[in-house]
């Protein structure tokens, strides 16, 4: 038996191998390959250059707290991203979180427990999930255009009931919440996580996650193999609904009140960071992991920019630009 010299591959299979294996070279000069790992090329970026120009940056204390602050839109990106994998889009999101905060605080003040406000809260935003989803699928109507104007009469009814005053929210378990911590980690970023973990089960390891995938890839083939696409839509919206209730009782235990205002970043950041982590605007391609990276990204980058003194006028500019050139690198998934 003859060994193999180094001109010749050991094997037909094996020289296949060698040749479809893409070099060093090549993956760093795909696009589609910076595209994929833009997320963790993003975060990474920022941690070299932030740690360098103001090394509290990577004090314990700070990175506790950046991942603190980061929990409520990673929260956020896994909702936006199973309505994107639909090909999408929830523009109702941080007026869902606004609303939802506002039933809890107003809830809570009526004498109910804050159990029992969470609860009614997180089935609330869940509802106009499934509002949206059915007004898309039954109504035939745009997802831009159903998601617009939810999101202004969610709004509407949420300045409605509140009168537009903030309520405070005096509560134990929400101040253990904020505050407390297992092990390295605030509860927060433990609720993150959890949500992390499930949705990825969800999308991967589910039947629902392959239909969805078939769904926003192909509507029409996914219907004609029997998937049940307008189901399919009207979950992945009471999703993203149910993250938004989620998200607004993680932000009213940060903040200790419930406020009738919406934070728009919120909204834009959680498209960036789906964006940045891979997810497909056209549907069809999604990831969990990614969006998180994503959002850790961009929450990494307003609390460098933070620290480095620079005006709260130009944080929005910085994620502003985030955006656009997330959209760009989306020419380039495969």
């Amino acid at each position: 038996m003859s060994l193999p010299t180094d001109n010749a591959p050991a094997s037909p299979q094996a020289g296949a191998m060698e040749e479809s294996r893409p070099s060093l070279a090549a993956l760093l000069l795909d696009p589609s390959f910076w595209a994929d790992w833009a997320s963790v090329v993003g975060l990474v970026g920022l941690v070299i250059l932030f740690g360098i120009t103001q090394p509290v940056f990577l004090s314990i204390a700070n990175l506790q707290a950046l991942l603190l602050a980061a929990a409520i839109l990673v929260v956020l990106s896994i909702g936006q991203t199973f309505v994107v994998a639909t090909s999408g889009i929830d523009l109702s999101l941080a007026a869902s979180v606004m609303l939802g905060a506002v039933i809890l605080g107003l809830v809570h003040a009526a004498g109910w427990s804050v159990l029992a406000a969470c609860v009614l809260t997180v089935v609330a935003t869940s509802a106009i999930g499934l509002l949206n989803g059915v007004l898309i699928t039954a109504g035939r109507i745009p997802d831009f255009v159903v998601t617009l104007g939810t999101l202004s009469g969610i709004t509407g009814l949420g300045l409605i009931i509140s009168g537009g005053e903030p309520t405070m929210v005096g509560s134990t378990f929400l101040l253990k919440l904020a505050s407390g911590s297992f092990g390295p980690f605030g509860y927060p970023v433990w609720v993150a996580i959890a949500a992390v973990v499930v949705a990825h089960i969800a999308l991967y390891h589910t039947r629902f996650g392959v239909h969805l995938l078939a769904t926003g890839g192909q509507a029409e083939s996914a219907a004609a193999l029997g998937i049940r696409t307008n189901r399919v839509k009207i979950a992945a919206y009471t999703i993203s609904g149910f993250c938004a209730g989620i998200a607004a009782i993680l932000l009213v235990a940060r903040i200790g009140s419930a406020e009738p205002q919406i934070n728009t970043s919120l909204l834009l950041n959680s498209v960036a960071a789906v964006v940045l982590g891979g997810v497909s605007l056209f549907g069809g391609r999604a990831s969990i992991l990614g969006p998180a990276i994503g959002a850790l990204m961009l929450t990494a980058l307003v609390n460098g920019l933070t620290l480095l003194s620079v005006s709260a006028f130009y944080q929005p500019l910085a994620v502003g630009v985030i955006v656009v050139l997330a959209a760009l690198i989306m020419r380039y998934q495969k």
